[in-house]
């Protein structure tokens, strides 16, 4: 089966960010329902279990074409497949660590990735301590031998847990080998070419939000 890419829908429209947020949930939700034994689900339920209105729900699956029938509502599992086709989630993703450090081994140890069909293929360090050592069946190779590295390890996606000084000489690396998609940890902008996704992950920013909200 061909990876799906995410941004454009079923009719070629651009698809926004907090749609894609918002699908993300969806299925979320039907993952539990389906574990609860819930065979059918309404839009009215499914916008109240994620906050939303249920004209929302149904405009975010417009994009990708009918799902469910008036008055029946939708099937929990059909559902639930379709969204996990939608996001990628049905084919293999090759991931490599770029830094292995605390964070770094946090999300080597982060089960869900596994269950959502990530798998890491690759971990990259430049510390010549942990070059060679291995966590779980992979060794740690040296970040001076990146590009070979990535296209033998086929890495579609890379997760990036280096200092913030590092950050964007690794990430142009990265682009040189031809990485299109790259998570982000260093608490900084990353500047790549435009057809380059990068998302960042910024837990001191996150937490800079709840001191913010909580000070008001």
């Amino acid at each position: 089966m061909a990876k799906t890419r995410l941004g454009k829908g079923k009719y070629g429209q651009k698809i926004a960010d907090a749609t894609v947020g918002r699908l993300s949930r969806y299925y979320r939700t039907l993952k539990q329902l389906e574990s609860l034994g819930v065979i059918t689900v309404s839009s009215d339920e499914l916008a109240r279990r994620n906050n939303v209105t249920s004209a929302q729900v149904r405009k975010d699956f417009s994009f990708f074409g009918a799902f469910g029938k008036r008055g029946l509502g939708y099937n929990v599992r059909d559902l639930k497949q379709n969204i996990a086709q939608i996001l990628g989630l049905t084919t293999e993703w090759h991931l490599a660590l770029v830094g292995v450090g605390n964070i770094g081994r946090a999300l080597l140890n982060f089960r869900q990735f596994q269950e959502q069909n990530f798998f890491f293929t690759l971990l990259l360090d430049s510390d010549p301590r942990k070059i060679g050592s291995r966590f779980s069946t992979l060794e740690v190779k040296n970040l001076d031998h990146l590009e070979e590295e990535v296209k033998k390890a086929h890495v579609e996606i890379a997760v990036l847990a280096v200092p913030v000084e590092a950050a964007q000489k690794v990430a142009e690396s990265l682009v040189a080998a031809g990485i299109k998609a790259i998570l982000n940890f260093a608490p900084t902008t990353l500047h790549v070419p435009p057809d380059v996704i990068v998302r960042n992950e910024n837990m001191v920013i996150e937490i800079e939000h709840l001191s913010f909200a909580l000070s008001q």
